[in-house]
Formats: structure tokens, sequence, C-alpha cells
């Protein structure tokens, strides 16, 4: 049965992370990153709205990048001693991400990582503990999502957790946080807002609540992330916005191949991390081009809303690509993963595998067209090359 599920409260604007002073609570465990939020002084005014909350607080620090397994396990430990009723997670995505993972095996410690990569199956949550997520980066819309990307480090390879239980009670969406990004993260974390809300809005499980909100999501991206990437401060926060409105959309819509491909590769090469927002930016031309043969009519829906020229759908499709091409572009993203800089023959290699990883991805089963691990690593060869999709 469909189902359209969202954090209870949504709290945004100037000064919105005052918010936190309003919990009941006795105890707050904080999950935070690398340590941006400490230095810039965020994370000590997070306290002290804890404080002023009455709550005793302890603080997990030092999440890496790519949340793995095992610091899950060390957070939930540590949860677990703490016994917390509050889990507040600040940061970007992936301290948010890890914090909702701990939170599982907080209230269940019996639970294991195996069960838990099957979507949608996880136990009933909030016997011990509610959550609340405040982003300081604006693309993951982990804040209102029903996901968590944790990494198997033993075998390289992301997992997209997926249950309603992980949907953050409280979203605080304060823009001055935003505002310290530096440009690289800028246009990461935008392109995979774009990428949440397109394919939210071509996913087989669209529905009339999920499309408006892909929709308007779509539209912040195109009028706002570039002038974001630039340093306006203005479109700095209506994007800080507008990522959230395409997670609101694809954690009820779930998403498609292009993050499929991001999660298996993301890890997989020598040359080095390919961060997620960028995978999906490399991505997403190939797969619109892919897709376009079962989801024409939607993608050419897409072009019309947002006005770009274009007289038949297939042309729609093609102005829809353009524009995605033209914002990477204009914030230097590469157009291939050549261009990026993965060794050709590790690329061959490892592209059977990769291709198998994808196909079994949480995420492929919404995609609107289906793909074999043959159909697969085709796709992954034309994002090599840069060359068409003609399959």
């Amino acid at each position: 049965m469909p189902r359209f599920t969202l954090p209870r409260d949504i709290y945004f604007g100037d000064n919105a992370m005052e918010n936190l002073k309003n919990l009941k609570g006795k105890r707050a465990f904080v999950v935070i990153g690398g340590g941006s939020m400490r230095k810039l002084g965020f994370l000590d005014k997070l306290l002290g709205y804890l404080k002023d909350a009455g709550m005793e607080t302890k603080l997990f620090e030092g999440m890496e990048a790519d949340p793995s397994v095992d610091t899950v396990m060390k957070g939930a430990k540590a949860m677990s001693d703490f016994q917390p009723d509050w889990i507040v997670s600040i940061g970007g995505g992936s301290p948010i991400d890890a914090a909702k993972a701990m939170w599982v095996f907080y209230e269940h410690p019996q639970a294991t990582f195996e069960q838990l990569c099957v979507p949608f199956t996880f136990p009933e949550l909030r016997t011990k503990a509610r959550f609340a997520a405040v982003p300081s980066t604006s693309g993951t819309g982990t804040e209102v999502t029903a996901f968590s990307i944790i990494t198997d480090t033993r075998n390289n390879v992301k997992y997209p957790l997926a249950d309603f239980n992980i949907t953050p009670d409280i979203a605080i969406l304060d823009p001055e946080l935003a505002e310290a990004m530096p440009k690289d993260l800028t246009a990461h974390t935008g392109m995979d807002a774009l990428t949440h809300a397109i394919e939210a809005y071509v996913s087989v499980v669209a529905s009339p609540f999920t499309d408006p909100l892909a929709l308007r999501a779509i539209e912040y991206v195109f009028k706002y992330l570039t002038k974001s990437y630039d340093g306006d401060k203005n479109a700095r926060e209506q994007m800080h916005y507008g990522q959230c409105m395409a997670g609101m959309a694809f954690s009820n819509a779930v998403l498609g191949i292009t993050h499929s491909m991001a999660h298996k590769t993301g890890a997989a090469f020598d040359a080095g991390h390919i961060p997620h927002g960028c995978a999906n930016a490399i991505y997403m031309p190939f797969v619109i081009q892919y897709n376009a043969k079962k989801a024409k009519a939607r993608y050419a829906e897409i072009s019309r809303y947002l006005r770009l020229e274009g007289n038949t759908d297939d042309e729609l499709v093609d102005a829809l690509i353009a524009e995605i091409k033209k914002c990477n572009k204009h914030m230097g993203i590469p157009a291939t993963l050549k261009e990026f800089g993965i060794n050709e023959k590790e690329f061959r290699d490892k592209l059977s595998s990769i291709a198998e990883y994808a196909v079994g991805d949480a995420c492929t089963g919404c995609n609107p067209r289906t793909i074999t691990a043959d159909q697969m690593e085709k796709l992954l060869t034309c994002t090599y090359y840069g060359s068409a999709v003609d399959f």
C-alpha cells in the first residue's frame, strides 16, 4: 500500500537551530563529523541550546566521509552506555546517516547489518529515543528521508539502508550552516539534490504527493545552484530548502539507477573516492538517455515545467540533458569517469562486478526501465568514454 512519510516538524529560516532548546528529554547523544561544526562554532551553539533544554549531552565525533559499519557499531555501543532519549546529529549527510544506523542498533542490539540491508524490514523504533537532524550541506536530504548510506569497507561497497522508521522526528534547516560550504561541496551536494528530484519524478512509485515536491525541487536547483556555487547568499539559502524538498520526494518515491551506480562506484577505484554527488552528476545524462526509452514523457514533463525549448518529447529530453551538462560544466564537474581520472584498465577489470552490484542495489527496483547486468556494463562503459547510449 502506498505511503507518504515526513518528519513531524521541520523548522527553517534564520536561527532555526534555536528550536532545539524546546526538546523534552533528559539525555541527548550528539553525532558530528570531522570537526567543521566545532571549528565554525555551530557545535557550541547546538550544545548550548540542548543545555537550555535541561539535557545532559554526550558527544560522538570524528565521523569519516563514508561512515562504515564499524563506526556505526562503535556509536551504537556508546549510545547504549549513555542511554539517550534524543539522538541529535549535526553536519553533512555522513554523520546524520551514521546516527540513523546507530539508532537502530541502539534500540535493537540483536539486529545485524545484513538484516538492515533488506529494504523496509526494520524493527520499530522510538521505544528508547527520538531523532533530530541539523544538516549543514544542501544536497543529501537525509534530514527528512528514510535512507542511510553505510559503507562496508571490507568490500568497498556502499549500502543504502531504507526504512520509514529512520525518518527523523525533527529536521532543522538553518541557512547559516549552509553558508559555510566550500565550492566543490556546494556543487556536488547540489547535483545530488537534482538527481534525487529527477529520479523521484520518474520513479515507478512516484505519486501525486511526491510529484509536486520533485518538480519544485528541480526548479529550485536550476534556478539557484550555480548562483549558490558563485557565492550568492540568498541562493545558498534557497538551495538549502530546495534540497529538502527533493529529499521529501525521493524518501517516498525512492530513486533509480543513477544512485545505484554511484553507490557501487564511489569507493571502488584506486584513483580515490568519487564524491557521491559528483558521481551522480556524471551519470545522470547517460541514465536519462537509457531511461528515455521507457520514461520519455516524464522527462519531457520536467522540461515543460522548466520552460525549456523543444517541440517534441525527444527534443525536450535532449534539452533537459543539455541543462544538466551546462550546470556540470559551470561548476567544473567532469563529464566522464575517464575525465575524473579513473584508470582505464582498472575500470575494465572491475566493470563486471560493479555492474552486478549496481543491478542488485536497493534503488534499482524503482528505476523506470529495467536493467540487466550486461546492460549495466554497457551503460557504465558509456559513462567512462562519453559515448551515446543507444541500446
